[in-house]
């Protein structure tokens, strides 16, 4: 008789720590719910000003200069989770074109300022009389070329960002996922082909990191930007 008054207990406290165990577990791999990352394009728009910059005769320029004016040039892509089993559900993703608008823009208005600064450097190299205060510097632009100086870069420079257009044909999409341990594989499905991507992650609370599971999956300008930090919403 003790000894059953000792077993029964015994045995619900096990069977609740195998609960509790398997219930964090699983909570730790659900992935179930809005993600959002940030990602930073500054140095891309840095480097793609810089050498703009440096083919203008008589300009010296560095690139601390320019990331001087370029800083948190950032776009937002959001992925949603819907876990249907412990290791398997549908996803959806998608960059969120306002926030690319917004980046662009921001982009070119820094570049515009450090512009204005190094097109006043010059002039006052060249013994120019008038002004070269930032304001004066943009009137000077403005009858010069007829539009801002924020319009001209747009119009002479090449893009600061990946194209949006690229960004969504990396990102957009929607399919099923399957986890297995560490490795989270999503399978694309446009409709008219399937697409497979497979990256490590690691989900810590109201965190996920994605990382590229190999060398081979990345490539050009997007190589450098793992890994990917999302946040719950």
């Amino acid at each position: 008789m003790n000894r059953k008054k000792i077993l029964f207990p015994l045995l619900i406290s096990c069977a609740a720590l195998l609960v509790c165990i398997y219930f964090f577990a699983f909570n730790g791999k659900n992935l179930t719910g809005k993600w959002a990352a940030s990602l930073d394009l500054t140095d891309q728009a840095a480097v793609t000003a810089l050498v703009w910059l440096q083919d203008i005769e008589g300009v010296s320029v560095s690139m601390q200069d320019v990331e001087a004016y370029m800083q948190g040039l950032s776009i937002e892509v959001q992925l949603t989770f819907k876990q249907s089993s412990r290791s398997e559900g549908t996803f959806q993703c998608n960059v969120v074109s306002e926030s690319y608008d917004s980046c662009n823009q921001a982009a070119y208005e820094a570049f515009a300022s450090a512009f204005r600064e190094l097109l006043g450097e010059r002039l006052r190299m060249a013994d120019y009389a008038g002004s070269t205060d930032e304001e004066a510097v943009e009137e000077l632009v403005a009858r010069t070329f007829g539009m801002s100086t924020v319009s001209y870069l747009k119009y002479c420079v090449p893009d600061l960002l990946p194209s949006l257009e690229e960004l969504q044909a990396r990102y957009d999409g929607s399919g099923t996922y399957q986890t297995t341990k560490d490795i989270l594989t999503r399978q694309f499905d446009n409709g008219e082909s399937v697409t497979i991507k497979s990256e490590y992650y690691i989900r810590k609370g109201a965190s996920l990191v994605l990382t590229e599971e190999s060398d081979s999956g990345s490539q050009g300008q997007f190589a450098d930007d793992y890994p990917e930090i999302y946040r719950l919403k």
